[in-house]
């Protein structure tokens, strides 16, 4: 079978038996042309509750499958390579966070979309990456602990000053293996490129970007900018898709290292087998874990996330 075949059998089946396919933007564009929606992670969470789709596969890593889980209950929500996961949201934990709120009383928690379930469930606030700046300048509160990502936390610090926002050292390990040096190189062998990163990156590599932003803000802004090349300071994978979206413009990955070998476990061939019923790891959540761990996320909806 074809990548071409198997796609067109994918899209046939897709629609056969009421399926939505997610597609988080760090997959391969193979499985991108398969997709229902592309984007970030919370973006496809809500699409996916927009949809009337029965069964839901989630292309992407654990921690988004829960959160489709979370806010469509009442869906068969599938994630296409069960060993999928994120070793971000996996740094922490419950009991951590409780202990650290015992310590900090006074501090309220934010927490960064990509956490587990359960850690989702001692936090007050949810933000995504592209929302965390809106969310946190419009909490009534002032003091913050926010977990887990000290890269993104530091970023928003910088543009929050008026709030006392506390770090936890955590982060994306694929976005904190990018280095100034590595930035500093890219800048001085492509001088007419732009360099977009995610702030998911190291402050001293974020502090030498032309733009910083989620993923999707990453492809807006090369796709919208008069510019004609770019450097790409996020998962590599984003080098191609903009490749295909923007032929006439020219991509540079940042650094050869920033892939994330999470996103990379799921193939073709693995949402094939979901479409087919023998592939993918059906999510099962309790519903008080549901009830607990969404709370933060309607506080993010409430503040406009």
């Amino acid at each position: 079978m074809t990548t071409y075949e198997m796609q067109q059998e994918i899209i046939r089946l897709k629609k056969e038996n009421n399926i939505c396919i997610l597609v988080h933007a760090y997959q391969s564009h193979d499985i991108w042309e398969v997709a229902d929606f592309v984007g970030d992670s919370f973006g496809l969470t809500q699409q996916a509750a927009k949809s009337d789709a029965e069964t839901v596969i989630m292309c992407g890593v654990r921690f988004m499958a829960e959160t489709v889980k979370m806010l469509s209950p009442q869906k068969r929500v599938l994630l296409s390579h069960p060993e999928a996961g994120c070793p971000m949201a996996e740094q922490m934990d419950r009991e951590m966070i409780l202990k650290l709120r015992e310590k900090m009383p006074e501090y309220k928690v934010v927490a960064y979309i990509n956490t587990t379930s359960e850690l989702k469930t001692v936090c007050d606030v949810c933000v995504t990456s592209s929302s965390a700046v809106k969310i946190i300048r419009a909490l009534p509160y002032d003091k913050i602990l926010f977990i887990p990502d000290c890269n993104l936390g530091d970023w928003v610090k910088k543009q929050v000053p008026e709030k006392e926002i506390e770090l936890v050292q955590g982060g994306c390990p694929t976005h904190a293996r990018i280095t100034a040096k590595e930035a500093q190189a890219a800048k001085a062998a492509h001088p007419d490129a732009l360099l977009l990163v995610h702030p998911e990156c190291r402050p001293e590599v974020t502090a030498l970007a032309d733009y910083a932003g989620s993923t999707t803000g990453i492809m807006s802004y090369a796709e919208k900018s008069d510019a004609k090349e770019f450097i790409i300071g996020t998962e590599n994978s984003i080098v191609q898709h903009l490749q295909m979206s923007c032929p006439e413009k020219r991509f540079y990955a940042l650094s050869k290292d920033c892939v994330c070998h999470n996103m990379k476990l799921t193939t073709l061939g693995d949402v094939y087998d979901c479409v087919l019923g023998r592939g993918g790891q059906e999510i099962q959540m309790d519903p008080k874990l549901i009830a607990d761990a969404r709370r933060c996320i309607d506080e993010m909806l409430a503040y406009g996330g």
